[in-house]
């Protein structure tokens, strides 16, 4: 256990952590079923683009390359110049990362106000590096093999070898993800185990969050 407090007298506030491919998304899907509101971090990015104040920032800072001839961000191209420079990818983080976490308390503030949810899931990537980690009463990493990692990626997001190792060289060590997480989940395996592993985790959490 971290021992962090949380910010929440609610609902559990469970972080989704892991390597790329490792499987978050997976857990995260496995949650909801189990009543659990999902905040997808990566959906609040994407929708971010389109804000016209986000473009704005962007256009100033990467120029016209990075967006495509119907004025859209495009994002491969920002990807490509970003995850190339940790300053760059900084920079994108300061447009984005505040507006995000104002997107995303606000979706947890909806989720814990509705009587059908029964714990929020935090699904983001760079929950520890962007700071969302104090969002969470409880933080869950998913561990997967590096090999079965890299076969994910590459089938699901086309990425090669050095896409995937210039994006994961980005963030924080999969070691100290793990160090500050509550929770650990092995994806190693069969959905079947996966699923057993989430659902132990989850009536874990939810137990003593009722008996608080």
């Amino acid at each position: 256990m971290s021992g962090k407090s949380n910010r929440h007298a609610g609902k559990p506030v469970i972080g989704i952590v892991g390597g790329i491919g490792a499987g978050k998304s997976t857990v995260a899907a496995e949650l909801v079923k189990l009543g659990c509101a999902r905040i997808d971090a990566d959906a609040i990015g994407h929708a971010l683009l389109s804000d016209p104040a986000v473009q704005r920032q962007i256009r100033r800072r990467w120029g016209e390359g990075v967006f495509d001839p119907q004025g859209r961000v495009d994002r491969r191209a920002l990807g490509e110049t970003v995850f190339a420079d940790a300053a760059q990818l900084q920079a994108l983080g300061a447009i984005l990362h505040p507006r995000m976490r104002r997107r995303m308390e606000q979706q947890i503030a909806r989720a814990q106000a509705d009587p059908r949810v029964a714990a929020v899931v935090v699904d983001a990537a760079v929950l520890f590096e962007a700071g969302w980690d104090d969002l969470c009463t409880h933080r869950v990493f998913v561990r997967a093999p590096r090999a079965q990692r890299a076969r994910r990626v590459r089938a699901q997001r086309g990425w090669d070898a050095p896409a995937w190792r210039r994006r994961e060289k980005m963030q924080i060590s999969l070691d100290k993800k793990a160090a500050k997480s509550d929770y650990i989940i092995n994806n190693s395996s069969s959905l079947s185990c996966l699923h057993e592993q989430v659902r132990s985790i989850f009536y874990l959490i939810y137990a003593a969050d009722r008996t608080r």
